[in-house]
């Protein structure tokens, strides 16, 4: 089961860009997480093609069940 962190951030032309992390740290703590991500859009790091970040919207744990199988 491969689990991520989605990190949705609202940017200035009205949409939305995500960042994601792998496998993160359980249980996620909300304010650590609101946190980072006040941090990220302060630093301007990112800059999607949808608009620069100018605040939080969303966060959570997407977990992911992949079953492969034997083509014969």
């Amino acid at each position: 089961m491969a689990k991520t962190l989605e990190l949705q951030f609202a940017t200035d032309l009205g949409k939305y860009a995500k960042l994601t992390v792998d496998n993160p740290t359980e249980p996620v703590d909300p304010a650590a997480v609101k946190l980072a991500m006040e941090q990220i859009i302060a630093s301007n790091a990112f800059l999607p093609t949808n608009g620069t970040l100018v605040s939080v919207h969303s966060a959570r744990v997407v977990e992911r069940n992949v079953t492969e199988y034997e083509l014969i």
